[in-house]
């Protein structure tokens, strides 16, 4: 291994040492990936809506459909492969979500169903929903103070 004596020393040894992302594949593989999970979505949308749901239950349907998709993917280990091919592309909210909460969930089963997938299952998606929820709070109260 190299000795590295400087900054720049050092920063011309990273540079040598890390592979060039191809960015611009990486934009497009996201950019297909995201738009092909947004249009299973629309394709059970329209089905719904096909088979006489209203608006509203045929939304609820799309979601629990992606959520359910998403956690038999993450528990097959195929939606992380599909994470590493398609980047955030993989992460339309829905199923990103669905992810982060099943990916802990199986990590941790060793520890036991209550301490294991019961206590970590929350501890990625956890402080977004905090974080989340405690905005929506806060931009309620503004709004009903002030509209």
């Amino acid at each position: 291994m190299e000795k590295v004596n400087t900054q720049k020393e050092y920063n011309e040894y990273v540079n040598k040492k890390s592979p060039n992302s191809p960015i611009l594949k990486d934009c497009f593989n996201a950019f297909w990936v995201g738009g092909l999970i947004c249009s299973i979505g629309q394709i059970i949308m329209d089905f719904c809506m096909y088979k006489g749901m209203d608006n509203t239950s045929a939304s609820t349907v799309v979601s629990i459909s992606l959520i359910a998709i998403s956690a038999i993917l993450t528990a097959l280990n195929v939606f992380n492969r599909i994470g590493k091919f398609a980047g955030a592309g993989s992460l339309v909210p829905i199923t990103g979500f669905a992810n982060s909460i099943v990916s802990p969930a199986i990590e941790y089963k060793s520890e036991g169903y209550v301490m294991g997938v019961g206590g970590k299952m929350f501890t990625v998606a956890g402080p977004v929903l905090v974080f989340g929820i405690s905005a929506s709070v806060i931009i309620g109260i503004i709004a009903t103070i002030f509209a």
